[in-house]
């Protein structure tokens, strides 16, 4: 057994500039779940002064509680692997339950990647994510990111402000209406390369792991679903998992929205409250740092705010949080940025993010409802046999 205690740090909880101070050969772990002997991985790791533990990967491998087909789930964990190792990190691995080996013919150079312990799961099955007692309800998808948030804020904070909104909606409905599942830290990034730390899932592997998890829920029973986003950079592929759900799965409703706070009653509120002009919502800005400074005022680093609005803008491209004009590109983020951050962090309070927060859990109930309300009315046309429905006899 070692001797020398390894300190393990939390990855998401620092700031991109601190990643990129981090020694290259820093151990840094992606584990599918919790409940791991850390004494035991540091011995794995052959007892390393520092290593970085990156955030638990909720659900998808074998006896998770929701599994999707193998190959689809290791194609979104080699992605987020990789990100490391494009950053320059030498010592990169994935923590998993004893049996959940990758079949060999797509496991590749990966093998010395994945860390084994045994662990609960692989003992006792957990529960299915959701239980069978929540069919009927919205099943809420949130998802963030572990990504750069300029010099003051986490890698963390599109997982944390989605995470709340997600929870804040269930609690609101008092639990009748919605069921969270536990929220996704890793999303798609194909900006990544601007500014060390952020992990990028592949838009591909995304979209076939998430169109897989509805899949699984639909043949299970659950007919309606709502999938939240805390990262901008989801929410092109979250379209088209919607897409090609409701074209794959007829008698079943799933949605999505552009990030969150943005609809008719968040866009409202940010009118209402926010004192930073067009350009100062973008990423890192006023609305985040606020969501923020109310959620996880320990993480934030606020004397290290630095404001940039020096987006190269045009009358149909610009950066704010309710992204304006006809035009859609992705020209690199250090065109516009120097610190990682868009917008003005400095207009940011608590008060706000407290605000911010209230609308957009109404924002998200009111969708909730509406998702309900779209499945039904539209289960009775069928039913009925509506146009080609009583032709086709579906």
């Amino acid at each position: 057994m070692t001797t020398r205690k390894t300190d393990f740090f939390q990855y998401d909880e620092l700031t991109w500039d601190a990643v990129a101070d981090l020694p290259r050969d820093t151990p840094l772990i992606l584990p599918l779940g919790a409940s791991y002997d850390m004494d035991f991985l540091a011995d794995q790791l052959g007892s390393p002064e520092k290593a970085g533990i990156l955030p638990a990967f909720p659900f998808g491998w074998r006896n998770s509680g929701l599994e999707v087909p193998d190959q689809l789930f290791w194609h979104y964990i080699f992605n987020l692997l990789d990100s490391l190792r494009d950053d320059g990190f030498t010592r990169v691995y994935c923590l998993a339950p004893q049996g959940i080996d990758p079949q060999s013919s797509f496991l590749g150079g990966y093998s010395t990647s994945i860390l084994r312990q045994q662990h609960p799961s692989r003992n006792a099955p957990k529960p299915l994510l959701p239980s069978d007692d929540e069919r009927g309800k919205v099943i809420l998808i949130p998802i963030g990111h572990t990504e750069q948030h300029g010099y003051h804020l986490p890698l963390s904070v599109d997982t944390v402000i989605i995470e709340a909104i997600a929870q804040g909606t269930v609690r609101a409905k008092m639990s009748t209406r919605s069921y969270a599942l536990p929220v996704m830290p890793y999303g798609v990034s194909t900006h990544r390369s601007s500014f060390a730390s952020t992990l990028n899932a592949g838009g591909r592997a995304f979209e076939d792991f998430w169109l897989a998890v509805v899949d699984v829920l639909v043949a299970r029973g659950f007919d309606r679903f709502y999938f939240m986003s805390g990262h901008g950079g989801n929410s092109s592929f979250l379209v088209n998992i919607v897409k090609y759900a409701g074209e794959r799965h007829r008698r079943i409703f799933c949605a999505t929205a552009w990030l969150h706070t943005s609809g008719r009653l968040g866009a409202e509120a940010l009118d209402a409250y926010r004192t930073s002009p067009i350009g100062g919502m973008g990423h890192a800005g006023e609305l985040e740092t606020s969501y923020l400074l109310h959620l996880r005022p320990d993480l934030c680093k606020m004397e290290r705010v630095v404001d940039e609005t020096d987006f190269i803008s045009t009358p149909d491209y610009y950066m704010d949080w309710i992204e304006g004009g006809s035009l859609v590109a992705n020209p690199p983020w250090d065109d516009d940025t120097t610190t990682g951050a868009y917008g003005a962090g400095s207009h940011a309070t608590a008060e706000k993010g407290r605000l911010w927060l209230e609308a957009a859990i109404k924002e998200k109930a009111d969708h909730v409802e509406q998702i309900h309300e779209q499945h039904e009315r539209r289960e009775k046309r069928r039913n009925e046999g509506f146009g080609l429905w009583g032709k086709l006899g579906k």
